[in-house]
């Protein structure tokens, strides 16, 4: 997620606006099929090639972003401004992509094949076969990103596009990633997955990046995509997930990268098909403001909670609520007028006693959709 300017390191951003789109930003290079040096791309010189195609043009850390909104195939417009766009950040600019878009040899990129769970893999040999998936689809350096991730959408609208990024099969960034790894992880329901989000900064600018926490069997680890091997997936290891937090801020120090904000979300269902948005940021820190030993505190308590499943989504209805257009409700079940008309006259003890019953089965209901 991360990528080098001319004497520094950039790292990509996963960040919603006022609006809770999708932000997704980065430093590109090259795109797939390119090979070079990486080099610097100024927000002056890319502030100068503005398009008002149908993708988003988003900058992080004075760098532009494209997102693809046009979907498969992409349309003309969003192909010709990728083009355009890696012109002007790749060190051999234009002479580079005329030399690729007429040369007729060009291998076919291979759809990959997707990893399938065996039952005598552990959870471990899973998350090191979908982080090698996802190191075979490459990082994504055109300066476009494939896939449109809304935050605000439901996750099973996400899984869709997780489903379209295996069809695919291209290169993909971080919030890509985290998605992909949400998918693959489904059917694992031992496995407890949550997004971790880190805003840093850098020589006066910000940036922004996203992996997917995982918690198995007592330790906590990572799943994800970055340019720099430290900031992406990290092994099933840690005992506590303020380990684990630390251990990227380490990583970023190393990239002379000051970590501003981490944001942790809550565990993401297991079911693919939950109309209910991801939490994101359930817990926000503020880095720069706090002590070390008070963010351990405060993510330690924010994952016991989570373990003990007692926080929820604050995207998420109450089933109580969820109910009430139901014929389940007890306020739907007494809105016909005759039906009022007959509790209002029969206080009969046979009465009186059905309606605590039918109660205790709501309360029944509800306590099996809390759990």
């Amino acid at each position: 997620m991360t990528g080098s300017s001319s004497n520094s390191t950039c790292t990509a951003a996963a960040k919603v606006n006022k609006h809770s789109r999708s932000k997704s930003t980065n430093n590109y290079r090259s795109s797939r099929g390119i090979t070079g040096a990486e080099s610097a791309a100024s927000g002056s010189t890319n502030n100068a090639s503005r398009s008002s195609g149908g993708g988003k043009e988003e900058k992080d850390g004075g760098v532009l972003f494209y997102v693809n909104k046009s979907g498969f195939p992409i349309d003309s417009q969003t192909w010709e401004r990728m083009w355009t766009h890696v012109a002007k950040i790749h060190p051999e600019g234009k002479e580079m992509v005329d030399r690729l878009r007429i040369a007729a040899n060009l291998p076919k990129p291979p759809v990959l094949l997707v990893p399938n769970f065996k039952p005598s893999m552990s959870a471990l040999d899973w998350l090191l076969v979908i982080q090698n998936y996802m190191k075979t689809l490459q990082y994504n350096h055109t300066g476009t990103q494939f896939f449109e991730i809304r935050k605000t959408r439901p996750l099973s609208g996400l899984m869709e596009t997780a489903r379209e990024m295996i069809r695919v099969s291209l290169p993909i960034k971080c919030l890509e990633a985290v998605i992909l790894g949400i998918y693959l992880t489904n059917g694992l329901t031992s496995m407890e997955r949550f997004p971790i989000s880190f805003k840093t900064q850098f020589s006066g600018n910000y940036f922004h990046h996203v992996v997917l926490g995982v918690y198995c069997n007592g330790r906590y680890g990572s799943l994800g995509m970055s340019r720099r091997p430290d900031l992406m997936d990290k092994p099933l290891a840690f005992r506590t997930l303020s380990e684990l937090i630390f251990e990227f801020e380490d990583s970023y120090r190393k990239y002379l990268h000051t970590v501003k904000k981490v944001k942790i979300g809550l565990y993401v269902p297991h079911d693919p098909h939950v109309f209910q948005p991801i939490e994101w940021k359930y817990l926000v820190l503020t880095s720069s403001k706090m002590a070390h030993e008070e963010m351990r505190k405060e993510m330690e308590k924010h994952a016991r909670d989570m373990r003990m499943k007692i926080l929820k989504s604050s995207t998420a209805q109450s089933p109580i609520k969820e109910r009430r257009g139901k014929s389940l409700s007890p306020r739907r079940r007494q809105a016909s007028p005759q039906r009022r008309h007959m509790l209002k006259r029969d206080k009969s003890p046979a009465m009186i006693d059905k309606k605590p019953a039918e109660l205790s089965t709501l309360n029944d209901v509800a306590y099996q959709i809390r759990i």
